[in-house]
């Protein structure tokens, strides 16, 4: 059932969602929470399919917020509230209200959405673009509990998810995360069948792609080693590789459907790893209403962190470090360089022009006589041991 509302106000639209369910025979109110998207006119119509799925599982009254703002200056100054109110199979398992705004009443969306929340129900704001750089400290992410933003909506999306992290605030959340959560059960299943240390990740995906920042981020955030992040042809993410101890940890997956797990001394397996809808990733996110401190984690990790040098990988992740106590070849080079061992020769070299001379020289005057060597060697003894027994008396 759907009727329209010209020039009208929130009591009005309440009393028509009132009279929409008894004419269909529904007048209780069975749903669990008020879904509100604000969106433009070109995205509202997937916007409301997305819900309108979604609401087959999580029954709401979504609140769709158009801002339409008038050409003519005279039109700007005229404030009117058009509704549009669906009911019934036009709605999927809920109430759908979408709201038009013009003029100043676009400035004020949340006095005409406060009146039309359920009562004593969670609330979840969505922008499906255009989402604010504060997405807690906007008029209408306060109103709700959950904030759901899309960062691959963006121009772009790396410098968004900086920003996102500054503008933290428990409750936000991002359809970028949500995209990865089968990547991340996989991954954290893989690990759960082998006994082995992880040494470096390498994560595979398209350039201007942040669920593979973010998934880069999570895995450099858990297992605290370093992340290569390098590019493909896509779609979306591609590969994700882990080099441990005990043999490589590959999850490929080339064609956006099916993806191949393989460990090593284990034989690859097929695993169904397609690219959701936004219906699917909506559902989702409905399906909890509290702080994600997992994404928070991962988020506040930092992509100027991940990209640091520091945090990345070597050329050769397989190559064993140097035993504790030893110096590599080229470190301890350049300390016995720093130290003056470079000038000593080696054998055979013939000694440059009068530096036999001087070294006789020099050995002459810093080597003792023999009986100096013979008196020496009584009091250097006696030296070695007076640490020992100062340390066992104390």
């Amino acid at each position: 059932m759907k009727t329209a509302l010209t020039d009208t106000t929130a009591s009005k639209i309440n009393k028509s969602l009132v009279q929409a369910r008894r004419a269909i025979g529904t007048p209780a109110v069975g749903m669990v929470l008020t879904l509100v998207i604000v969106t433009d006119e070109e995205n509202a119509y997937d916007a409301l399919r997305s819900a309108g799925d979604a609401s087959r599982e999580h029954p709401s009254r979504t609140l769709v917020v158009i801002k339409r703002v008038s050409r003519p200056h005279r039109g700007r100054t005229q404030s009117r509230l058009d509704a549009e109110v669906l009911v019934g199979a036009d709605a999927g398992a809920g109430e759908t209200v979408v709201l038009r705004l013009y003029g100043e009443v676009a400035d004020h969306a949340q006095s005409v959405v406060l009146p039309l929340l359920l009562p004593d129900a969670p609330v979840v704001v969505w922008w499906p673009v255009d989402a604010p750089l504060d997405p807690a400290g906007d008029p209408l992410g306060a109103l709700g509990q959950r904030r759901v933003t899309d960062t691959y909506a963006c121009e772009q999306p790396v410098r968004e998810l900086a920003a996102r992290a500054d503008s933290y605030t428990p409750g936000d959340t991002d359809l970028s995360w949500t995209r990865i959560t089968p990547w991340r059960s996989m991954l954290a299943a893989a690990l759960d069948q082998v006994t082995c240390e992880v040494q470096g990740v390498e994560v595979e995906g398209e350039e201007s792609n942040p669920s593979c920042e973010l998934l880069a981020m999570w895995l450099a955030d858990r297992l605290d080693v370093p992340v290569k992040r390098s590019l493909s042809a896509g779609p979306g993410l591609t590969a994700v590789r882990l080099t441990t101890d005990c043999g490589p940890i590959v999850l490929d997956r080339a064609d956006g459907s099916l993806a191949t797990l393989s460990i090593q001394g284990q034989p690859g397996r097929a695993v169904a790893l397609k690219r959701r809808a936004t219906s699917e990733l909506i559902a989702e996110e409905l399906r909890r209403l509290d702080p994600d401190d997992t994404y928070a984690s991962a988020l506040r990790y930092g992509v100027e962190r991940l990209r640091s040098p520091a945090h990345r990988p070597s050329a050769d992740p397989t190559v064993p470090p140097a035993p504790s106590g030893q110096r590599p070849e080229a470190v301890s080079r350049a300390l016995d360089d720093a130290s003056g061992d470079s000038g000593k020769r080696s054998a055979g070299e013939p000694p440059a022009k009068g530096a036999g001379a001087e070294e006789a020289g020099a050995e002459g005057a810093g080597s003792p006589a023999p009986g100096e060597a013979a008196a020496e060697g009584p009091r250097a003894a006696a030296a070695a041991q007076a640490p020992v027994k100062g340390a066992a008396a104390t």
